[in-house]
């Protein structure tokens, strides 16, 4: 069954260094973009991430510093990527859990203005996990038919979870053929930062989801602790969550 699509939509995998959201680095990047006409477009990027690619990561995907030692770094890319994403829907494998955040992390580090959060996200893990429990070859397995190659190249990925995802539609009626509703299907929540460190309550107040002030209202928390917001920046928590806690900071303080 075909997307029914109000926005292009950017599927997209990546690999990386390593699993860690605020250390790890994206070595590789592909995306392919579908228009709600049917139109398709893919694109794949090698990039050098400055830091060493551990071998047992390269193993696994296969790329090496070598592979990516002439490549572009991700903050040379960041513009001209935003400006192929900007205005889409996202979707990918496992995508709400790691792949969007870490993406959102290299374009805080390359200081490109760009609002992931503004975006749906369809995460074709969650549908598949929700209704199968599977792995990504198990899935295309299950739901196409077919033997996925090069598992764990990221361009190879990228179409096997467009394929799964139609799929999907075509399997179980119940899904609707809708973005927006997929989105939420497969959703964060009611996350504030993609990390989950920030949560929206039924007010649609910020609180707290970690450590000994969870449950609190985070404006509230500023206010009374002062430390708590050095502590946040001095500490090793993802830079989006960081900007979250400077947003509630900046709007309190023109109360």
């Amino acid at each position: 069954m075909k997307l029914a699509l109000k926005n292009p939509i950017v599927f997209f995998d990546l690999e990386t260094t390593g699993v860690n959201i605020v250390s790890d680095r994206i070595v590789e990047l592909s995306y392919l973009k579908v228009w709600p006409n049917g139109k398709e477009e893919s694109r794949s990027y090698r990039i050098n991430p400055e830091i060493p690619i551990p071998p047992e990561v390269t193993e696994i995907h296969g790329i090496s510093d070598e592979d990516v030692k002439n490549a572009p770094t991700f903050k040379g890319i960041a513009k001209s990527l935003a400006s192929q994403i900007e205005g889409c829907d996202l979707a990918g494998y496992n995508s709400n859990r790691f792949d969007i955040p870490l993406l959102a992390e290299e374009f805080l580090r390359a200081e490109v203005d760009i609002d992931l959060m503004k975006c749906k996200f369809v995460d074709v893990q969650t549908i598949f996990h929700k209704k199968e429990q599977r792995t990504l070859s198990a899935a295309y397995k299950f739901y196409c038919n077919k033997d996925l190659e090069n598992a764990h190249s990221s361009a190879a990925d990228i179409n096997a979870t467009y394929e799964i995802l139609q799929a999907q539609l075509d399997r179980y009626p119940d899904l609707k053929n809708d973005v927006k509703y997929l989105s939420e299907y497969s959703s964060f929540g009611n996350n504030v930062d993609f990390s989950g460190r920030l949560i929206y309550n039924e007010k649609g107040q910020e609180v707290i989801n970690f450590g000994k002030y969870k449950g609190r209202i985070a404006e509230e928390v500023l206010r009374e602790d002062c430390g708590y917001f050095g502590w946040i920046f001095q500490s090793d928590f993802p830079l989006h969550t960081k900007r979250a806690f400077t947003n509630i900071r900046l709007r309190a303080a023109k109360k």
